[in-house]
C-alpha cells in the first residue's frame, strides 16, 4: 500500500462524523465531475466506474442519516440525496451531461450548507453530539 493511501486510510478511520460528511460531499463531486468530463468526451467506459461510485456515496448518505433528526428534515435530506443518486443513474445511462449538472448543483449546494455549518459549530463551540450535527450515524 501506498503513502498516500495510508493516510487516506487513516483521514477517514479517525476523522469525527461531520468530516466523514464533507469528506463523502467532496468525493461524490469529484466523481460525478470526473464521469461527467469523460462522458462528455465520448468515453463512457471511464465514466461509468465514476458514475458507480458517485451514486454509492449518494445511497450511503442517504442511508447513514441519523434517525433522531427531525423527521421533515431527514425527510427532506433523504429526498435530495435519492434525486441526486438518480439522476447520476441517468446521467450513466444516457451519457448526457444534463442529468450530472443537476446532481452536482444539488451536491455542491448541500457541500456548502455542510460547509458552513461545521465551520459554524466548531466557531460556537456547539456541545451537541458530533453524529447528529453532520445528521449520520455511526
Amino acid at each position: 500500500m501506498n503513502e498516500a493511501r495510508r493516510y487516506l486510510e487513516t483521514q477517514v478511520l479517525t476523522a469525527p462524523r461531520e468530516k466523514l460528511l464533507l469528506m463523502l460531499l467532496d468525493g461524490a463531486i469529484r466523481f460525478a465531475t470526473q464521469a461527467r468530463d469523460f462522458a462528455a468526451a465520448g468515453d463512457r467506459n471511464a465514466a461509468a466506474p465514476l458514475y458507480l461510485k458517485a451514486q454509492a456515496i449518494a445511497l450511503e448518505l442517504s442511508a447513514a442519516l441519523d434517525a433522531s433528526l427531525d423527521p421533515a428534515l431527514r425527510r427532506n435530506l433523504a429526498g435530495l440525496y435519492i434525486f441526486v443518486y438518480r439522476r447520476l443513474v441517468a446521467a450513466n445511462m444516457e451519457g448526457a451531461p444534463g442529468p450530472a449538472d443537476e446532481a452536482l448543483s444539488i451536491l455542491g449546494k448541500l457541500r456548502g450548507m455542510w460547509g458552513e455549518a461545521v465551520a459554524a459549530m466548531r466557531g460556537a463551540g456547539d456541545k451537541a453530539e458530533p453524529a447528529a450535527r453532520a445528521g449520520l450515524t455511526g
